[in-house]
């Protein structure tokens, strides 16, 4: 009942198909997931067989776990025609939180066909290639539901609408069983919740997984405050470390500035050394110059005119 509503379709034939995701104790009570095998009957009378992957939760954090089951059911052989293309498949998802700003309690995702220019394509489909590499999905955001039936589909969900809650309490539905009492299909829902809510045992169940959940949200709680702190911690690491590369970077072009500087000064001193040289070499050879005029007998001042130097020049080689 609650799949024909959602698919819009007449759904003849529900099988419970085993799925091969196990996961741990947490994700049990987090999540529930059930694979149905759907054999769905169009307008036009034919038959034919879907997958249905519903998946229930209450966190807001569960994406990564939808799309890894995702591809669990994608790789599945059982899921697999025996022409080797993968059986429709349709993802519902009821949740028990709301999705961003979407007012609509129920969301329908349809891939479409289309051409390089955005052009809808609708020749030769639908076809089992195309049809087994994309899934269309449900989604159902449960706090939207508020009471307000305008057609099957709300009325098959209005069992879920949280605005009935019991105010003593609040895993207590209050329905009107007059508001079913024309349906088979819903009266018959009814009457399976409300003697599960009535059983003993089930209520029992209830509160000990009630007290569970309770704790199990307290500790996810502060996982996510935890990984909220690490993640602050690490984006102020992340600006330490582009303030330290930062700074490294105007480091090494400080130094390599005194590196050619102090190649520019090597270069200097090089240059003073050869002229240190130079210079020590003219003097040598002036003293020997004016050494052999003293020989000869000429006087400083003689020496001086010939040379082309100055006379105290002479005088301090030693010519008088």
């Amino acid at each position: 009942t609650i799949l024909s509503a959602l698919l819009k379709k007449d759904v003849v034939a529900v099988e419970m198909r085993p799925h091969e995701y196990t996961s741990g104790e947490k994700d049990m009570l987090t999540m529930l997931r059930i694979d149905f095998g759907a054999t769905v009957r169009d307008d036009d009378g034919r038959e034919s067989l879907i997958l249905i992957e519903l998946q229930k939760t209450w966190l807001e954090t569960e994406t990564l776990r939808f799309r890894q089951y995702l591809g669990v059911h994608y790789s599945s052989p059982q899921n697999m025609r025996p022409d080797g293309n993968a059986l429709p498949m349709v993802a519902v998802y009821l949740l028990g939180h709301k999705v961003g700003d979407i007012e609509e309690p129920v969301l329908y995702v349809s891939h479409q066909s289309s051409d390089y220019n955005g052009n809808p394509v609708t020749k030769g489909l639908p076809d089992p290639f195309v049809d087994s590499l994309t899934h269309d999905s449900i989604i159902v955001q449960i706090p939207r539901l508020r009471g307000q039936i305008n057609n099957r589909l709300d009325k098959v969900l209005s069992i879920f609408d949280q605005s009935r809650r019991d105010v003593h309490d609040n895993r207590m539905l209050r329905l009107d069983d007059a508001a079913y009492e024309d349906d088979a299909d819903m009266s018959r829902i009814v009457r399976r919740l409300t003697m599960a809510a009535a059983d003993a045992d089930m209520r029992h169940s209830m509160n000990v997984e009630t007290e569970y959940l309770s704790l199990l949200e307290k500790t996810e709680t502060k996982v996510l405050m935890r990984d909220k702190e690490i993640a602050r911690q690490q984006k102020k690491l992340a600006e330490k470390t582009a303030q330290l590369n930062e700074q490294q970077v105007q480091l090494n072009e400080k130094t390599a500035q005194l590196n050619e500087q102090q190649v520019q000064l090597n270069e200097q001193q090089v240059q003073l050394a050869e002229k240190n040289a130079q210079l020590h070499e003219n003097e040598a050879m002036l003293r020997k110059s004016v050494e052999k005029f003293r020989q000869m007998g000429l006087s400083a001042e003689e020496i001086a005119s010939v040379l082309g130097v100055a006379v105290e020049v002479v005088k301090r080689f030693g010519a008088n």
